[in-house]
């Protein structure tokens, strides 16, 4: 198994690291094909196209307190990563997956997010809905 991204990867995941890390997502478009996809832990149907990702990452961005990434695990492929963390919901801890996939020129073509307890997805659930219940709707794919 390799432990490195591919270069053009590697590139797109640190200007993610510093979007999360300064709080600002203005950049994330340039990052991501426009054809991607973005897998919801609340939603079941896949939110399809960039606008779509780059809508929901930047209100979730704004949702999560004390968001934190710890452990990073590179796929053999060197264009797959997992990035475990943590972060709160109002009072609700909780802790996640991010799993995104780059093509060969470092886009990001799949964005899929993992969440538990029940109680942290829950709350996150429930307060994206109220940021951006008729976006989100709007960007849905087909059932």
């Amino acid at each position: 198994m390799s432990d490195a991204l591919t270069q053009p990867a590697q590139k797109s995941l640190d200007r993610w690291h510093a979007m999360v890390a300064s709080g600002d997502m203005t950049g994330l478009a340039e990052i991501v094909h426009p054809d991607a996809v973005f897998r919801s832990p609340v939603a079941h149907t896949p939110y399809p196209g960039r606008d779509a990702l780059v809508m929901i990452l930047g209100a979730v961005s704004k949702v999560f307190e004390d968001f934190a990434y710890h452990r990073e695990f590179v796929a053999e492929s060197g264009k797959d990563v997992a990035l475990e963390f943590s972060a709160r919901v109002g009072e609700k801890k909780l802790k996640g997956a991010d799993f995104i996939k780059f093509d060969d020129d470092g886009l990001i073509i799949e964005f899929e997010v993992m969440i538990r307890p029940a109680s942290g997805l829950m709350a996150l659930g429930e307060e994206m809905g109220k940021r951006a219940g008729e976006a989100l709707s709007a960007h849905k794919g087909p059932q």
